[in-house]
């Protein structure tokens, strides 16, 4: 029987804990929910000092699995996955179902020709790639691209057909609906389908042929003048990353055949679209994502912030444009399916918002009185270039100008009632380019097929609004766990900072910027790495309220402020690696 120490606790659900010697006992205390219950476990369970999962229940407590070192990021990465109920690995019955639909269709071998008429053209011939990250592992999506004589351009985007391989009602449509989405922390991912489908049959890896459905569209500038949606088998010819085609774009190198003129021709539509999605008035937020490297022993080595490209945008304007392409066909035929809904956002908020940007120095738009909110909605999207120009410009507030923009607006969902997409200006809006990590996009590609009279699987109309909730709240689920790992990570990265800083006698004062407050201190970003920590007003010397407009806290005896965006020095006072908490004192 499980026997408490300390205060009381939930001991129904698997938890992390970590194990200490109690005189002759061993104990497993709760290593990431700071005064939860200890219970006793069986002696032999692990060493002293191990992350371990435990359950825990009226007829005792057990180790479930062992995870390592709490001085091992990755370990402790891979404990925050536990902690939050990932199971980290799929039921027999799934992995079994995924290996048998696999050799049904032929996924795990060169599938044959399509015969005639099967509903699946054969797209083998045409020059495809798929550009990724370096380190990614599935690829939901490839492109092929063509002149034609009149200048338009013929433009094919690939997406994985899922749907061939999980079926309505199935094991592993069972196990991807639980988990909704797949989830990516630094060094892993929790995949929503088994690792068979996930990077093997449905991937569309190079050189293999894969089964795919195909939007095809001939675009003049950035009206699609024909659009078709087909099934498809396609053949990957190469897998590019964003490095090698930004080294193209810009110049410093060349396309390799079949692929350069493709490339050329999609580059052309991409950035028209860009251009339109602009005028039509889509948020431009910029976002630095954070890319860690880790040694052989788990530990983090460095962090890489990986900005935003011209190969990430080709690729991003061509799935959403395929995106809005597949949105409109299910709204115009009131086909049942899940939307990918952004809504207007409240004109209070932005009034709110833009006067706090306008209190920080940083241009404004014009606010009309009263304010409708798409009225409302097209000032967010003008406030969030005039923020980005005025960061680039002036080097500072590049992540809290952008943030500020981003807390006045509502929250992205998944709802069968289509409103459109305010951020991306756009009227009509599905997710249907990622089916591999998203099952809103599974959704989409069986509505899609059965309009087009490809498949029975329609999705059940009533069965959307729940539906749309708990993909909701999985990718909401997923964004936490991303988050938090990522902070785990930045920690022990400035931890073993601090500890080389120390030994080769560096100073340890970082000159930070001030990214975000509250009335109990600041958020400050500090070092090129992008490490992230909290300066209490507590560790300053006087007496710190907010601003009307909450953009600064003012010492009420000085009045010197400390305001959004403003360079602050500081020194790091305490980290937290398990939990990623970063307290900071002002530099002396």
């Amino acid at each position: 029987m499980a026997r408490p120490h300390g205060r009381p606790g939930r001991l129904d659900l698997p938890f992390v804990a970590q194990l200490g010697r109690r005189g002759r006992m061993l104990v497993a205390e709760p290593f990431f929910r700071p005064g939860g219950r200890r219970v006793e476990v069986a002696r032999g369970s692990g060493r002293d000092g191990d992350l371990v999962l435990v359950s825990a229940g009226k007829r005792g407590a057990k180790v479930i699995r062992a995870l390592g070192r709490p001085e091992v990021a990755r370990d402790v990465v891979e404990a925050l996955m536990a902690d939050r109920g990932l199971r980290r690995s799929f039921p027999r019955r799934a992995e079994t179902e995924a290996m048998e639909v696999g050799m049904e269709i032929g996924g795990l071998a060169p599938p044959a020709p399509p015969e005639p008429g099967a509903g699946r053209a054969d797209l083998r011939e045409l020059p495809t790639f798929t550009i990724d990250p370096d380190d990614a592992r599935d690829f939901d999506d490839a492109i092929s691209a063509r002149r034609l004589d009149d200048g338009a351009v013929r433009l094919w985007v690939h997406i994985a057909d899922v749907t061939a391989y999980v079926r309505p009602g199935g094991r592993i449509d069972g196990e991807a609906l639980r988990r909704g989405t797949s989830t990516y922390v630094p060094g892993a991912v929790e995949p929503m389908l088994p690792e068979r489908l996930s990077n093997g049959a449905c991937s569309l890896r190079p050189g293999e042929d894969r089964l795919a459905v195909t939007v095809e569209l001939d675009m003049d500038g950035v009206d699609a003048r024909r659009v078709a949606f087909h099934r498809s088998l396609i053949r990957s010819d190469a897998r590019l990353t964003y490095g090698e085609v930004d080294a193209v774009l810009d110049g410093r190198a060349r396309a390799a055949e079949p692929w350069g003129e493709p490339l050329a021709a999609a580059r052309a539509v991409a950035a028209a679209l860009r251009e339109r999605r602009d005028r039509r008035g889509s948020l431009e937020v910029d976002s630095l994502e954070p890319r860690f490297r880790f040694d052989r022993d788990g530990n983090v080595e460095a962090v890489v912030r990986e900005a935003q490209t011209e190969a990430h945008t080709l690729i991003e304007e061509l799935m959403i444009l395929a995106n809005e392409q597949v949105a409109g066909y299910l709204a115009e035929r009131r086909l049942p399916t899940l939307y990918r809904v952004h809504e207007r956002p409240n004109p209070l908020a932005v009034e709110a918002m833009v006067a706090k940007l306008a209190a920080l120095e940083v241009p404004v738009p014009a606010l009309p009185e009263p304010m409708s909110p798409q009225q409302a909605a097209d000032a967010a999207a003008e406030a969030s270039r005039l923020a980005a120009a005025h960061a680039r410009t002036h080097g500072r507030g590049r992540q809290a100008f952008g943030s500020l923009v981003l807390r006045s607006l509502k929250q992205a969902y998944y709802s069968p009632r289509n409103v459109g997409h305010a951020g991306l200006a756009s009227p009509r809006y599905c997710h249907f380019t990622s089916p591999i990590r998203r099952y809103p996009d599974v959704v989409a590609h069986r509505a899609l097929l059965a309009g087009l009279g490809l498949d029975d699987a329609a999705p059940r109309a009533h069965e959307l609004d729940d539906l749309g909730v708990v993909c909701s709240e999985a990718e909401r689920s997923a964004m936490r766990i991303e988050r938090d790992a990522d902070d785990v990570c930045l920690a022990f990265l400035l931890e073993r900072t601090l500890a080389e800083a120390v030994r080769g006698g560096e100073p340890a004062a970082w000159e930070g910027e001030v990214v975000g407050l509250i009335p109990k201190g600041w958020f400050v970003r500090f070092g090129e790495q992008g490490f992230e920590g909290f300066l209490p007003v507590r560790r300053m010397s006087g007496w710190f309220e907010p601003d009307e407009h909450e953009s600064a806290l003012i010492d009420v005896d000085s009045g010197r402020a400390l305001r959004i965006g403003d360079p602050v020095a500081v020194t790091v006072a305490r980290i937290e690696t398990h939990r990623g908490r970063v307290d900071l004192e002002p530099a002396v």
